[in-house]
């Protein structure tokens, strides 16, 4: 094939391509907008130290924050049961701090969390 024919060839494509993703982009167009919300969720929970070793400190923390995610993923499909026709978790924090001498309060850690999350409306 000689290089003019490859130039008629690829003008061709283009040609033909065109109105392709023309009609794709109208019909995008003329579909009604879905309604994308933010939703944002914070938790804040106190639990009791029950003292021990360092290593049942860090089993209790570690509980905790499974126990955060656990709530995250929990979240989408409580949203979905009365909002949201989708949900997607878009992130996920948490803070543990150990309380801990601070008369008349019970020993413990302060847990927050907070979770942000994108759905689309039913």
């Amino acid at each position: 094939m000689r290089p003019f024919q490859y130039l008629i060839a690829g003008a061709a494509g283009l040609l033909l391509v065109g109105p392709a993703v023309a009609q794709r982009v109208g019909a995008e167009h003329n579909a009604p907008p879905q309604q994308s919300v933010q939703v944002q969720t914070n938790i804040s929970l106190f639990v009791e130290d029950v003292g021990g070793t360092s290593e049942d400190a860090e089993k209790l923390r570690y509980q905790i924050r499974r126990r955060i995610y656990e709530m995250a993923a929990h979240e989408c499909d409580l949203l979905r049961e009365v909002i949201a026709k989708d949900c997607r978790l878009e992130t996920v924090t948490s803070n543990i701090r150990q309380r801990s001498g601070q008369r008349p309060q019970q020993d413990g850690y302060d847990i927050n969390g907070s979770l942000r999350l994108q759905i689309t409306l039913k």
